[in-house]
């Protein structure tokens, strides 16, 4: 048995059964980490001796009968470093925050404790989450398992090169735009983007406040059903956060029947450019749902096109906003760490940085944000925004009432190579054709593996995805056929070479 092979689920089983220890699983993962991440490069931090701290408490439960019926206790992972954890680093992969040391836990954070998590460490993302490819971050680019010459996506690409690298059993990512699926998509794995406010934000280091969400992304569909089941759920310390009910996802994935269900297939995301193996995986796909008894409904999204325009418009303005704390005040001489800057004044060592301040694209967003909210362009561009974001909601509203649940492809394309678009910011940028509108509506919707393309410019197959978008709230039917379409193919089960 490779214990760093296993799934939430197995490994659960395991650590009940005592065919392990939590302490063993935990090395396993730790060693793993060792012998890899010379070459993929997850891991910012990697907290060694507070894992096996936490896998030896989750032992001494286990011993003693304290399961509480807790699935994720001794369950080693990874967590995003744009979520706030107390006592260990966490950088959002800039330069300007590479000494903070929060004081405090993210709501989310504060509850996998509770339930006994082990965090193996803080992985690699877009620096402050901005970009599809980390490698806007300021330490390292991460590297794809299947390729390693290609991009693992972004913002979460440490997240989703972890798991998919056997680094981890699950990680904790954010998805402002897409930022879980595309990388679950680039790396074969589930990803999971909730509804706003179906997971608390509070400690996380915010990009775009009104689309922000914490997500997960792992091996199985069971996998993010057990991690959702723990961190959802109204928190006081934020108020997006929901009060609807948390279901419980995992006993909704008991239930295979889907006949009658009704799929939409947007014709916008089905449009020219989009690459042909990409459409016929997830054509392929959809008529197995209809072959399991599903109706598939044609189906139109006419604001769709505004998606990207939309997005980046509202995303730069609220990132201008709350970037402005990083100011060198607040965050000066110990976050710099510059010790060859002489000066009294924290603003003048932070503009006196050497280059350690934002970005090129933080800068960028920033001053799209700023021209965007500036006096005599507001309306023009942040209000009008605005307005056809509410249009984009209205068009999932309208389908909503005629379809259950709505496919399309997670990306236009599989992972592209490493320096591949970092030129272009806006072929960057049209990496969130698929993803942008999900975010501006706040809806639920999860990505799961569904096929190959062998890239011209490549020697390996790469991972295709699939995403299922769902009604507000409704995660437990998108990750239903999610897990009904996983029991019905084997694309999950297939494992990059990289050793």
């Amino acid at each position: 048995m490779k214990l760093n092979e296993l799934n939430i689920a197995e490994a659960c089983e395991g650590l009940r059964g005592k065919k392990f220890s939590a302490v063993e699983l935990t090395k396993a993962y730790l060693d793993r980490i060792d012998q890899t991440d010379e070459k993929i490069k997850s891991f910012i931090t990697v907290t060694k001796d507070l894992a096996i701290e936490q896998a030896e408490d989750a032992d001494k439960k286990i011993k003693s009968g304290d399961v509480d019926n807790n699935p994720l206790l001794g369950i080693p992972c990874s967590v995003k470093d744009v979520i706030n954890t107390k006592g260990v680093s966490t950088t959002a992969a800039s330069n300007i925050l590479k000494n903070y040391i929060p004081a405090y836990d993210a709501t989310l954070i504060s509850r996998l404790k509770k339930d006994g998590m082990v965090m193996l460490g803080k992985v690699n993302c877009d620096a402050f989450a901005h970009g599809a490819s980390t490698e806007n971050s300021d330490f390292f680019t991460s590297h794809n398992p299947w390729d390693l010459d290609r991009v693992p996506g972004g913002s979460s690409g440490g997240s989703a090169s972890s798991v998919s690298a056997d680094q981890c059993l699950y990680s904790i990512g954010t998805d402002t735009g897409g930022s879980i699926r595309q990388p679950a998509s680039f790396c074969n794995l589930v990803g999971l983007k909730p509804t706003y406010g179906r997971i608390s934000r509070y400690g996380l280091i915010s990009m775009t406040s009104s689309t922000d969400c914490p997500s997960i992304v792992a091996k199985r569909v069971n996998d993010v059903a057990i991690v959702l089941n723990k961190i959802a759920g109204k928190d006081e310390r934020d108020s997006t956060s929901s009060e609807n009910k948390v279901d419980n996802y995992q006993e909704f994935l008991k239930d295979e029947n889907i006949k009658g269900m009704k799929i939409g297939i947007p014709q916008e995301y089905f449009v020219e450019g989009l690459n042909v193996e990409i459409k016929k995986a997830v054509e392929n796909a959809v008529a197995k749902f209809e072959s399991l008894g599903a109706e598939i409904v044609q189906m139109s999204l006419p604001h769709t096109k505004y998606a990207v325009p939309t997005y980046y418009i509202i995303t730069p303005s609220e990132i201008s906003s709350n970037l402005a704390r990083f100011d060198g005040i607040r965050f000066g001489y110990s976050a710099i760490n510059d010790d060859s800057v002489e000066a009294k004044n924290l603003s003048e060592i932070y503009c006196k940085s050497k280059g350690k301040g934002f970005g090129s694209e933080a800068k960028r967003r920033i001053m799209l944000g700023t021209y965007a909210l500036s006096s005599g362009y507001y309306d023009a561009y942040y209000l009008k925004a605005q307005k056809v974001r509410a249009l984009i909601k209205k068009d999932f509203d309208e389908a909503f009432e005629k379809v259950d649940v709505i496919i399309t492809p997670t990306a236009p394309s599989v992972a592209f190579k490493i320096g591949e678009h970092s030129k272009s910011p806006l072929e960057m940028y049209m990496e969130d054709i698929f993803l942008s509108a999900v975010s501006l509506a706040g809806l639920p919707c999860v990505s799961v593996p569904c096929g190959f393309a062998k890239p011209s410019d490549g020697k390996n197959e790469i991972p295709i995805g699939m995403q299922i978008i769902g009604k507000y709230f409704d995660e437990k039917n998108i990750l239903r056929l999610a897990s009904v379409y996983e029991k019905n193919t084997d694309w999950h089960n297939i494992k990059p070479e990289f050793k």
